[in-house]
This record gives C-alpha cells, structure tokens and sequence, in this order.
C-alpha cells in the first residue's frame, strides 16, 4: 500500500510540477501546497498556526507567492504526510514526529523522554539549537527529501478519561491511547495498558469504550471535541512535548528564490513563539469553557514522576536512544541530561 501510494504521489507531483513550476526558480509567482490533517475550522493553536504562517508568507514575499493550504486530509491522510510531501505531492506540510520513531530516530529525542522538565518554548529552543549545532538532525530529514522549515512543540500534556485519575495508583487498569516509546514505558511501569492509536481515530476509541484515556494538551481535546464523550482533564506533569514539525520538500526548499526563501527560514525561526503564545492564551479559554460543558479540571502532584522514571524498562528505553544517537557522534548523555526530571 505504501509503495502504490508513493508511486501515486510521484506521477501528481510531476503533473503538479508541469502545471504550476513548483518551485522553478526563475519563476515569477510561486503557489506551494500546505498538506495537513487538521481541519481549517478546528478553532485550535494548529490551525491558527497554520493561518498564521500563510498569510505572512504572503505579506513578506509582497503578495509575489502564496500557500495554499490542503485542510483536512484532502491530500494525504496524516500517516502518509511525510511520504506525500517527500514525492512532491505538497511543498511542505505538517508531521506529527513522535509517529516514525525509528525513520526519525534524533529527531524523536524527547520522545524518549516523558516525563521531561522543559517548558513548551524551552523546547521550541532546543529544537532550533540542536539542528544547528548537529548536522545530524537535518541530515536524517534529507534523507527523505524532507527540510525542517519549522517547529511545533505542543503544551504541557496531562491526561483526558472518561473517570477521573487523581493518584498513581488511578492509573491501574487503564488503558490509555499513547504513541512513541516513551508514554507505552512510563504507563506500562504505573500499571496502565498503552493502547496506540492516532488522534484522528481517538474519538471514537474514546467513545466506544477501547480506551478509557488519552494523553492530550488542553487545546487538542477542544479541537477534536473528545470533551464530548471524555470529562476528566487531569494536570498529569508529562512535561511538553516534541510535538510536529514543519517540513518542506527539500527539492524544492533548494529552489525557492531568495525572497520566498528570506520569508521561510524567518517564519520557521519565530513559529515556535508564535504558537506558544496563541496556545497559552487558548488554553486559557478552553480550561474556562469547560465549566459551563461538565468536564472536570483536575490538578496532580507535579513531581510526582521522580521514582518513577527509575523503572527498569524506562532506563533502558532512554539508555537505548543515547547509545544509538552517541554512534550517529551526537552528544546522547548532554541531550538526556537536558531532558531528565531531577
């Protein structure tokens, strides 16, 4: 299914180069393709990001180029983005990182690492410092063809369910939805059953009773509405995570013409900020919100996870990346120290 999939993206991609010259460079205007799965009207952090980014691309490169943004899975569902975008089916789009941990092995460090101590633009930061202090961060994007453009770490996570969790010991039996290595290892060690399953199909899952919980921002849950059918929101302190990234198809990043150029690399250095500070301020609303629709706002230990994360498995799982990004010749033991709960 993957291989027909990227030989379909391949033949669109050439027909979509033929027609609109995707990133020529001596072309005068540029339209690039923004795949994503969200929804335009999701009324969330993301997707006002993405508005964001578009209507400044515009601004800056003087209405010479534009993005037209594919809403909604309209181009790619969200498991295939990074293949879509890759092929040339889209010029850049949206990721969710943590669902490729072994494509992405460097990329995905704090995937490795829930809990973890950084704050959502301590994140944002490190992202930016690693990629340009490590070629190797970059380099295992290229080699799908793929550029960072941009970064998207997400809020704090806690946990959403449909019965309240207010101690550890709450947390046995349940069976959360989770992703990465890092969540399946930490429920895993508090007596939880890691279910994994994607936040398109979370809903239902939640719905129906297959799962009884989801790690989620506060923001997430209002843009898919699992407050409909989950309403306990507890402040479990997994810390921020990794999030998605922005990538562009690294053919046609190299093609960009100086102005359209100029305006990308500027609009991914302050992406990061910019989300945050719109999440922070909906977090706001949402958590306000939920008063008057029935969902309980739980508040748990914040350092809670101390002893925890000295689990056996967990140790080995974080031991493991370290050892594996130490032969790629990064610095795995400086990168986990940043990422370790002290």
């Amino acid at each position: 299914m993957k291989h027909h999939f990227v030989r379909s993206a391949l033949c669109a991609a050439v027909a979509l180069s033929s027609a609109m010259a995707l990133g020529a460079p001596n072309a005068q205007a540029e339209t690039y393709r923004w795949l994503t799965w969200k929804s335009q009207n999701a009324g969330d952090s993301m997707a006002a990001n993405i508005q964001w980014f578009v209507d400044e691309f515009a601004k800056r490169t003087g209405g010479k180029h534009k993005i037209n943004v594919m809403w909604g899975g309209s181009a790619a569902s969200q498991v295939e983005l990074p293949d879509a975008i890759s092929a040339g089916v889209g010029s850049m789009g949206d990721i969710v990182i943590s669902y490729y941990m072994d494509k992405f092995l460097l990329n995905n460090a704090v995937s490795y690492f829930v809990p973890q101590p950084l704050s959502t633009e301590e994140i944002g930061d490190a992202m930016q410092r690693w990629h340009t202090t490590y070629p190797q961060f970059d380099q295992e994007l290229a080699r799908y063809n793929l550029k960072v453009i941009g970064y998207r770490p997400l809020e704090p996570y806690g946990l959403l369910c449909t019965s309240p969790v207010r101690t550890l010991a709450d947390f046995r039996g349940k069976r959360v939805r989770s992703y990465g290595s890092a969540y399946p290892a930490l429920f895993k060690a508090l007596g939880a059953t890691p279910i994994s399953i994607t936040t398109t199909e979370t809903y239902e899952a939640l719905q129906r009773g297959i799962i009884d919980c989801t790690t989620t921002g506060v923001t997430y849950t209002r843009s898919f509405q699992w407050q409909e059918v989950a309403k306990y929101y507890t402040d479990i302190p997994f810390g921020a995570s990794y999030g998605q990234f922005i990538v562009m198809n690294l053919d046609m990043y190299k093609k960009l013409d100086p102005v359209a150029k100029k305006a990308i690399d500027e609009l991914g250095h302050e992406n990061h900020r910019n989300f945050v500070a719109f999440s922070k301020k909906l977090t706001a609303d949402v958590i306000e919100g939920w008063k008057a629709k029935g969902v309980t706002h739980i508040p748990f230990p914040q350092d809670i996870f101390k002893d925890v994360i000295k689990d056996k498995d967990i140790q080995k799982l974080r031991q493991s990346w370290i050892d594996r990004a130490t032969k790629l010749g990064v610095p795995g033991e400086k990168i986990a120290e940043e990422l370790t709960v002290h």
